[in-house]
């Protein structure tokens, strides 16, 4: 049971150390399965399947199920911990540099540079988010949805309720105001 849990964890760190995330793990995923026998070419496309309909990422579903598919809840935390290790130790790295460097001037100017460029990467999310939201299919300015935008910045801004709170209450109202 060890032997597969190391070999599920290995398979699954060369997936997440060779490919780029999403579609790109498909065939790799495939390749493993298949040369482990964990599984048949029918088996791991009805787990991509699957995997692509739940939430969250394809490699991470794909690992999980995939792992309590071969060795259940201990193969599904060890391949899953094996497809996120390059993020993990990409993070870990990059904390560890970031806290070396903290006070460098470099690295004061490194960051005082990205501010704008992330403050410019949130307005352009907003700005595209806008123009899919709170317009119809016709292209016309769909008032209802505005009207939730609004009353969802002010509950949340001047009334400081809670964000689930107004998630719940924007969705109930979505029910009503828009069709």
């Amino acid at each position: 049971m060890i032997k597969t849990l190391f070999q599920l964890f290995l398979a699954f760190a060369k997936i997440g150390f060779t490919s780029f995330g999403g579609t790109s793990m498909i065939p790799l995923i495939m390749e493993e399965m298949l040369s482990h026998n964990w599984m048949t070419a029918d088996d791991v496309a009805n787990i991509v399947a699957i995997a692509e309909m739940t939430p969250g990422s394809l490699g991470v579903n794909c690992a999980t199920f995939a792992g309590t598919r071969v060795a259940g809840l201990a193969g599904a935390v060890s391949a899953s911990l094996g497809v996120l290790s390059p993020t993990l130790l990409i993070c870990a790295a990059a904390a560890v540099m970031f806290e070396k460097f903290r006070e460098s001037d470099f690295m004061k100017k490194v960051m005082y540079g990205i501010r704008p460029a992330c403050l410019g990467l949130i307005i352009a999310v907003v700005c595209s988010l806008t123009a899919t939201n709170y317009t119809n299919a016709a292209g016309s300015i769909s008032y209802g949805a505005a009207l939730i935008g609004v009353a969802a910045t002010v509950l949340l801004l001047k009334f400081k309720v809670s964000i689930p709170k107004v998630i719940l209450l924007s969705a109930v109202l979505g029910l009503f105001l828009t069709r």
